[in-house]
């Protein structure tokens, strides 16, 4: 079987980010390296190196979410070279967040990148925070006020 491509391996990551939402990590730690550089960097603080730390860290991610449904990904740029590559996007999903009554949206703004390893990509590192909304821009001309 040939290794997947950058575009199959971003469809699997599609398909395993929800299980993280759901209570299940264990799709999307099938898609990470177990390398020492492993890097994990999510909403709930703290950056994970090294496939011990990431694992945990997937694992009490997952156990915050309940009832989860991915509403959709807008990829916002990807890159890829030989053996390297990586994906911005932003995930919108709906879950309950720790026991809530109620479930909520979230949109997280999220860098993925890959690395092939063996011939296969490999989920080197993932940053993901909640997305900011826009605030109003002031000039760097005009001073602020006190």
């Amino acid at each position: 079987m040939l290794a997947p491509s950058f575009e199959e391996e971003v469809a699997r990551y599609h398909l395993a980010v929800p299980g993280i939402t759901q209570g299940d990590p264990a799709p999307l730690k099938e898609l990470y390296s177990r390398l020492d550089d492993v890097t994990l960097a999510n909403p709930f603080g703290g950056i994970a190196r090294g496939w011990a730390q990431v694992e945990a860290r997937l694992d009490q991610a997952a156990r915050q979410f309940q009832d989860g449904e991915m509403l959709g990904f807008d990829t916002i740029t990807s890159y890829t070279a030989r053996d390297t590559a990586y994906l911005v996007e932003t995930e919108h999903f709906r879950a309950r967040l720790d026991g809530a009554a109620a479930p909520e949206e979230f949109a997280l703004r999220v860098t993925s990148i890959f690395r092939r390893e063996e011939g296969y990509w490999k989920l080197l590192h993932r940053h993901a925070d909640p997305a900011a909304r826009p605030q109003a821009r002031r000039s760097l001309a005009q001073p602020a006020h006190s």
